[in-house]
Formats: C-alpha cells, structure tokens, sequence
C-alpha cells in the first residue's frame, strides 16, 4: 500500500449519512469510511482518534488521555467517559516539589515525573464495548495502515518537531523517529511510523492488555523510571514513578455529565475532574440574565469576557478530582450561584483580576470570599473530534498528551510519545491557607479543562463542538455556543471567529485577528487587557443536525492549516 495522497482540507460539509469533523483530512477522512462499512458515531470517533495519534501525535495519541461525550439516539441519554490519566499509588502532594520548592514548570513537562497512567487506549475499549459496533480490531486497522503506509508531511507537522527539537533531540528513541538526520522531516515527504503501526496491531491482538498487564506496560515503566536520556544531553531530565500495577489498576469510568440550560437549549458537557463543564456551564449562566443578540459587537465581547474572568475564579478555587475533594459541581451550575456572580459585571469598566471567587454553597449577591488567582497558563496542544452518524448518535470526543509532544519521550521501538499530564496538578497550593483540591496525590486525576459538549434542543441534538487548547478550550467552546446560539452565526463562522481568552487574569491571551478588530479599541477603553504576544487559540470542530435531518460538519478555516469537515452523502445547503 502506498503512502497516504495529500488530501485536500474543507472546513465544512453538509448531508447524510453522517459527519465527521477533525483538524486532519486523513483522520477525517479514515472516520468516513468507517461510517460507509456501517459503523456508527463511536465506531467512527474510535477510528478518527487513531489516525490522529498517528498524523497529529504532538497532541494526542495512546500515550495520553482525554474525556468522550456520546449521545445516545435510541435511549436520548447523554454519557461521558473519563479517560483522563491517574497519578501512580507512589505519588504524593510533593511531587514536582525539591526542599519544599516547586521545581521549574519545564523540567516538569520534560521529566518521568509527569506521566500519568494512558487512557486513551482504555476509553476507546469502553466506548467500543458498551455502544459501538465495530471491534477494537476494525476501528483501529485503519490507523494502523495509515502508520505502516506514511502520510504527507504538512508544514504543522513540520513546525511542532521543530518547536521541540532541544526537547526531542535529548532521547535517541524520539530523534531517530522525529528528527532524521537531525532535522525534522520536510514538507511534502512521507512520514511513516512502523513501530507504531505494530503497536497497534500488537494493542487490538491482545485486546489492550499488552498495555495495561503486559509488554507494551512493562516498557512504558521502564521508560518512565529511566528515562532513555542521552548521556551527552545536558536536559535535567527526572525519573518518574510509574509502576505497573498502576497501569493494571486503571479503569476508564463512567461519570454523569456536567448538564445547565442556557436560552432553552440543555447543555452537556463533562463533569469534574475537567473544569470544562462546570466552567463553560457557569460562565454562561451568567450572560443568561443579558440579551446578547440585541447587544453591540463591544458590549457582547465585555460581557463575553467578564463571565470567563469570573467563572475560572471560581474555577480555581473550587475544582479537582472528585474522588479526592468534595466538587461542589451542582453549586457551580446553579443559576442562584451565576446570578449572584453576574452582579459583579459592570457594562462600563472591567473587573480587575484576579477577581476573588465566590462560595457557590452559599452565594450572596456580589460578595466574593478569600483571594484570587489567575488560571495557568496550560497546553495549547490537544485535539478535538466531532463525529454523528445516520442513526442519529454524536461522539464529541477531546483528548491530548498535554504540552505539544508530551513529555518529549518516545516509548524506545513503540512509536509513540508519552504524556506529560501530571503538569495539570498545581506544584504547590494556590490559595495560602486554603485546601487546593488540584494538588497530586496517589491514584489521582489531575485538573483538566476539556469540555467536549453536546448542545441539546427539545431533547435532541442540535450541535456537538470542543477545541484543543488548555485552560483556553473553556473560553473557546462558551464563545462558539454564543457565537451560534446569540449572535446567529453558522456554526462555521462561530468555529472561525477571533478569539480572547480572559481567564482571571490582568491580560486576556488573544489572537492577532482579534486585536485587529474595530471593537479591540473600546475593550480596552473599558479595561479589558489584551496580551502582547497573540497566539493561536485552538482548532475545534463541531457538528450540527439540521432540521430536514442533515449533518453540518465545521472545522477551522484557518487554525493549524485549516481543519477537516466531510459528510457520508453530500448534499446542497
């Protein structure tokens, strides 16, 4: 089988028969045919998941984890699956601590120290087991040829390896694989990954269990606890503590879904350990008391802003594992508690942050308790899917390895990289005094804020969206639900839209495109700060059911060379 052809990208589709929506046109285009050969939205976000852990393995793949969001059309429930990575049994509140010091945020990322346990290989058995209909073997097949037979290399593919090229030329295993003779592979060749292909094989073979109580597992730990470091880098590079019985104690468990309403519509999305859920969800039941469609480009921007600032205080203060803390998750989404903290917002002037959060057990109009603090800033590098299919089921389905190329380390002979998610539990405590519900401790989940999310109308589907992002996929999925609920803009325009993410902080990270907008000015005229130095703010897709019952597929336009949106049957708008 020949390499993969460069397919072209298209950032929307409509028809039947299903949809598929990533940042990737051989991922997208792998979920497709699995539609055709009759499989459903699981079977296909299975699939477009493992094609992405082969074209896009900076940001996600089986090393890392992530939350899947299914809408199930023959029950109408919604379910949620958490895959996000535990901590090992060894591991304590100290543990990106030295002398009682926070070690530095970068030999974190780039250490054993970080790895948690992978979930992503566990979710998609999950999935598979309780609503898909294709096995772990045929979804995964595709990927796996996809590796073996190479893929044209794209100039994002090319950046990300360069970005990290101090990083991946300290471990031989990640520089002989990413950096042939030392640079990263040119734009326009052929990428091909065979051990990861036969990763894959080995994984669907065993049914995970090579991973989780075997070989795979075994060279996991060891990579882990000595990292395959070489001797003539000058990387501080930690060992980490990973054991194997922790890969044979992790599960992938079912958890209720984060659920608020917002003008009408029910809005799903995931429950603690993600903040997204209750961070999207508070954020807008707090413009839910403001017409934003009736408002000025300015004034829905203001108002857009303040909820984020005030959310993630709140955030901050009160979300982590559940299983650890007591998440006041129902308090966050109550309509009493968003009411008592929208009274804050002033249309003329902007908070200045960090704002204090408020006790959503107990909310009192405008009162604030104890000190604030900014979000952090996080990984940029996940990714999203978005899949339905002609039953009428929706997969919103985020995942990541954390920071762009995980932990930097290759797994030696298996192709794939490592995570580096323990970075996503704070060093040390936030708020002085104060119980941090996201600090490490043993067999933890640490802090993410994910937020697939499925929009519901009179109990149906009406659009499923996410984005990559770190702490700014919250403030990126709160602005494509208003963007398409407030200001009516098609789903690929809200997806399109410049983007500022305030996430209590003094200066909101902001895009170049939107700092070019005529409103900017008047933002900032009322206080709003912008950073200096404008990124790029995630690449998230979505789907949407049309009345006639048509799919719409949305991609990026532009974001990470555009994203890639395609239907089973095309149609006409």
């Amino acid at each position: 089988m020949g390499a993969s052809p460069s397919r072209s990208k298209v950032p929307e589709a409509i028809g039947y028969g299903g949809a598929v929506a990533s940042i990737d046109a051989d991922a997208t285009a792998i979920g497709i045919s699995v539609l055709r050969r009759g499989g459903n939205a699981v079977d296909a976000a299975v699939a477009t998941a493992a094609a992405l852990g082969v074209t896009d393995p900076f940001s996600n793949g089986i090393g890392g984890g992530g939350f899947f969001v299914f809408y199930e059309a023959k029950t109408g429930k919604i379910h949620t699956i958490d895959g996000r990575e535990t901590t090992p049994m060894a591991a304590t509140e100290t543990l990106f601590q030295e002398n009682g010091v926070p070690i530095p945020f970068a030999e974190g990322m780039t250490s054993g120290l970080s790895v948690g346990v992978p979930g992503t290989p566990r979710t998609w058995q999950r999935a598979l087991q309780l609503w898909g209909r294709k096995s772990l073997n045929d979804v995964m097949k595709p990927a796996e040829q996809l590796a073996r037979s190479g893929f044209v290399v794209d100039e994002t593919f090319r950046t990300q390896i360069a970005n990290n090229a101090t990083r991946f030329a300290a471990f031989p295993s990640t520089r002989e694989l990413y950096l042939p003779g030392g640079q990263p592979p040119a734009v326009g060749t052929t990428f091909r990954n065979p051990d990861m292909a036969n990763t894959y094989r080995e994984l669907a073979d065993t049914n995970l269990k090579s991973l989780y109580r075997g070989q795979i597992g075994e060279e996991i730990v060891k990579t882990v606890q000595q990292p395959p470091k070489d001797p003539a880098s000058t990387l501080k590079v930690r060992p980490g503590k990973l054991a194997e019985s922790d890969l044979a104690r992790y599960e992938a468990p079912l958890r209720e879904p984060s659920k608020t309403t917002y003008r009408g519509l029910d809005i799903y999305s995931m429950a603690p350990p993600s903040s997204g859920g209750t961070t999207v969800g508070e954020a807008l039941n707090i413009l839910e008391s403001t017409n934003l469609s009736k408002q000025s480009k300015t004034d829905y921007l203001h108002y857009f802003l303040e909820s984020t600032r005030l959310a993630f205080a709140d955030r901050n203060r009160w979300v982590g594992d559940p299983a650890f803390s007591n998440v006041p998750t129902r308090e966050l989404l109550s309509q009493r508690f968003a009411d008592s903290r929208a009274c804050l917002i002033n249309p003329a002037k902007a908070l200045t942050s960090p704002v204090a959060p408020g006790d959503p057990r107990n909310p009192q109009p405008c009162a604030t308790t104890g000190q604030g603090v900014a979000a952090e800033i996080g990984s940029k590098h996940t990714t999203h899917l978005t899949t339905a299919d002609a039953w009428g089921n929706v997969v919103s389905y985020t995942l990541t390895i954390e920071s762009e190329g995980g932990n930097g380390i290759v797994v030696p002979g298996r192709g794939f990289l490592l995570n580096n998610e323990l970075t996503d539990f704070n060093f040390a405590p936030l708020f002085p005094g104060v119980p941090d519900p996201n600090l490490p401790a043993a067999g933890k989940r640490p802090r993410s804020s994910m937020a697939p999310t499925i929009v519901m109308r009179h109990g149906k589907p009406f659009f499923a969206t996410g984005s990559p992002g770190g702490a700014s996929i919250i403030t990126t999925v709160a602005q494509v639900i208003t963007g398409r609920v407030d200001r009516g803009m098609t789903l690929k325009n809200a997806i399109a839209e410049p983007r500022a993410s305030q996430r209590n902080s003094a200066s909101a990270q902001v895009e170049k495109e939107f700092l070019a907008q005529p409103e900017t000015a008047a933002l900032i005229a009322r206080g709003q700060g912008f950073s200096s130095a404008p990124a790029e703010i995630g690449a998230a897709t979505g789907v949407e059911r049309l009345p006639d019952g048509r799919w719409i597929a949305a991609a990026e336009t532009v974001r990470r060379g555009g994203g890639s949106a395609a239907v089973v049957i095309p149609a006409r708008r």
